[in-house]
């Protein structure tokens, strides 16, 4: 779908739920953000490009937001189709953009020996199984600028999600493409029913990326698994998404408060329950993402203690 003067909104099936790739096209150049996994490439935006009369050669650039696999697993799909494409992300997260084991073991796997957390086997075999990581041509910084021809677009260093997560801004149309640098209250189902919770990790970054979008005044909030935010609704989002973090700040407050001695993450986390948001146990486990980030700012502010027990595990405590 073409939303505004060469900016196209290429939605792909993703299980459940979705991944919107776009398109930013000129008269010499396309850019494209995102690729999905393997099949978004050759079921989706192919034939997109192919029905809308783009010429596939038009695509010069891909930039991943960020490392996670829905983001980066087309990448060698594309690269089959457009071996002259150049495939772009930040240098902070090429390592985990570049080689599935490591996006596997040091993103997915982050808490496995801390907290007691990890994917399911079976997450771990689908997301091996449609997922074709390449290595970069280009890593990108932040801050530069890609003319299309007639128009160009810029990008944006917007941590918080990953180290090096980016978006894409197009001042001509007033819109920024921003993956999943900022995640609401909960990630949607397909049909918008809640899915699971917004995985932010970093908080601190996280709102100070909020506020980079929010002094942009765009029109136009675009992600890769929510509907299309525009004026107020494009407000109200980033909005929601900071208050966000300011609701788990009150919960982990409470829990501990009222915890007799210390507790581990997924303690506090099934404690908390729906006070996190409307989710079913396997679901709410994955607030142990954005509460990591909760617990270390507490932490790190001084009102909460961290240790680890005898089994390795992190447990938190109100300070005395």
């Amino acid at each position: 779908m073409e939303l505004r003067p060469g900016l196209h909104r290429i939605s792909a099936p993703l299980g459940e739920r979705f991944v919107a790739l776009y398109l930013f096209v000129g008269s010499d150049a396309a850019l494209l953000v995102d690729t999905g996994v393997r099949e978004s490439i050759t079921e989706t935006l192919l034939p997109y490009l192919d029905a809308a009369g783009i010429d596939r050669r038009l695509v010069r650039w891909a930039v991943n937001t960020h490392c996670d696999f829905d983001h980066t697993g087309g990448n060698g799909a594309l690269r089959a189709a457009l071996p002259d494409v150049k495939i772009m992300a930040h240098r902070l997260d090429q390592g985990l953009t570049e080689d599935i084991e490591r996006l596997i073991d040091e993103r997915y796997g982050e808490f496995r020996a801390s907290d007691g957390f990890d994917d399911p086997p079976e997450t771990t075999a689908y997301l091996r199984s449609v997922t074709d990581l390449v290595p970069l041509d280009v890593a990108l910084e932040g801050g530069e600028e890609f003319d299309l021809g007639g128009r160009s677009v810029r990008i944006l260093h917007v941590p918080g999600h990953s180290p090096g997560h980016i978006a894409v801004f197009d001042p001509g149309n007033r819109a920024v493409a921003i993956g999943d640098a900022t995640l609401g209250t909960t990630v949607p189902f397909a049909d918008g029913r809640p899915a699971f919770p917004p995985t932010y990790r970093d908080v601190d970054p996280y709102l100070s990326s909020i506020e980079t979008f929010r002094a942009l005044d765009a029109d136009l909030v675009l992600t890769a698994h929510y509907p299309v935010y525009e004026g107020a609704a494009a407000a109200a989002f980033l909005d929601e998404s900071a208050e966000y973090t300011r609701t788990i700040d009150a919960v982990l407050r409470r829990a501990l408060i009222g915890a007799r001695g210390p507790r581990t993450t997924l303690e506090l986390v099934r404690a908390a329950g729906a006070a996190l948001g409307p989710w079913g146990p396997g679901a709410l486990d994955y607030s142990v993402f954005p509460v990591t980030g909760n617990l270390e700012r507490l932490r790190d502010r001084g009102e909460i203690v961290q240790a680890t027990d005898a089994g390795g595990r992190r447990r938190w405590a109100v300070a005395t």
